[in-house]
């Protein structure tokens, strides 16, 4: 319950984001014309991809899910043979994707920054393209860590209870909650001015 009241909070902040974006969007828009709002700098292809990254994660974590609540922490067969996979294998697989995410966004920063000579305080533009992007970043890397704190405890814990599996599945609230977040984020600065 804990867990829904604090991603409650984070939606309200992410609320508050949304609001900055729409607000300055407007502001801006208004007062300097369309040009002012350089939305088409975006590489929206690498985007794109990772996005899709990052929702596929979503869905090797809720399979980790299962197998938490099946109470099957690893595999039982080959590595490559994903069907006998256990928790283990999902999150981390889960892990390396929200990383592959992460790094594909802080290649989309240094590229905006040495090409378009877009930063924090070159323009509103990107005032509000990396806040809001920037938030989001950080909370994929607290996923990450709270992956990594799952997968130790699969280590730790001498047998696999009801307690344990509980963490694995509040981790995938948690990443499910960031990935619906970035389906906003994307579809709001990436796809809003095409």
């Amino acid at each position: 319950m804990g867990t829904i009241v604090w991603l409650s909070s984070e939606l309200m902040f992410f609320a508050a984001l949304f609001a900055m974006y729409f607000t300055i969007r407007s502001v801006t828009i208004g007062q300097h014309g369309h040009d002012s709002w350089p939305g088409a700098a975006l590489n929206v292809p690498l985007s794109a991809v990772n996005t899709t990254v990052l929702v596929l994660s979503s869905v090797t974590c809720q399979l980790g899910v299962f197998k938490a609540e099946a109470g099957k922490v690893g595999r039982d067969g080959g590595l490559l043979d994903f069907r006998r996979w256990g928790l283990r294998e999902w999150y981390v697989l889960s892990f390396l994707m929200g990383l592959y995410f992460v790094l594909g966004q802080g290649y989309e920063y240094f590229s905006l920054v040495q090409e378009e000579g877009l930063t924090l305080s070159s323009a509103a533009y990107g005032s509000v393209f990396y806040l809001t992007t920037g938030f989001h970043g950080l909370h994929v890397i607290g996923g990450l860590i709270a992956f990594l704190f799952v997968l130790g405890r699969t280590y730790a814990a001498k047998r696999w209870t009801h307690e344990q599996a509980t963490s694995a599945i509040v981790v995938s609230y948690y990443w499910h909650f960031v990935d619906v977040v970035w389906i906003g984020l994307f579809a709001t600065i990436y796809l809003l001015d095409l």
